[in-house]
């Protein structure tokens, strides 16, 4: 009986925590630092720049956890994350972005590997509709892009 009790409580956990969305946040106006510990005394690991996606880990007090799009893990401090502004990045080089949500669809523009593009809107079928900064609109696989 608690061999029951202990696998239907694990197998909750696990439904709960695959239930949870990824939290992404951007980096604000200016480029953020990410640490090795959650202080600015740490290692600097690197710089991200402005309007990148993040996605949190774990937050400490003032300190967030990230992992970018290479999957690296590092500390940044909270303050120079945002909820506002909505990026996305082209994972792979020549990613089509298409004027309707269809592999047959014209292809409006192609973006590189690395492009950061804002978010038109949110996934849907597949697909998300995303704006390059010189205003070309387009549908992009949801699976070429990251921080969606």
């Amino acid at each position: 009986m608690n061999l029951r009790r202990i696998v239907a409580l694990a197998l909750s956990l696990l439904a709960c925590a695959s239930a949870q969305a990824i939290d992404y946040r951007w980096v604000g106006a200016s480029p953020a630092v990410l640490y090795g510990a959650p202080s600015t005394r740490a290692a600097k690991q690197y710089i991200v720049p402005s309007g990148a996606p993040l996605e949190v880990v774990l937050t400490y007090g003032e300190w967030v956890k990230v992992r970018d799009m290479a999957g690296d893990l590092a500390w940044t401090e909270a303050k120079g994350l945002s909820l506002k502004q909505r990026n996305v990045i082209v994972r792979s080089a020549n990613t089509k972005v298409r004027s309707g949500a269809d592999d047959t669809a014209p292809v409006v523009f192609i973006a590189d590997k690395g492009v950061l593009l804002e978010l038109a809107e949110p996934a849907a079928n597949g697909w998300t509709k995303v704006r390059h900064r010189d205003g070309l609109t387009g549908y992009v696989r949801s699976a070429d892009i990251w921080g969606n």
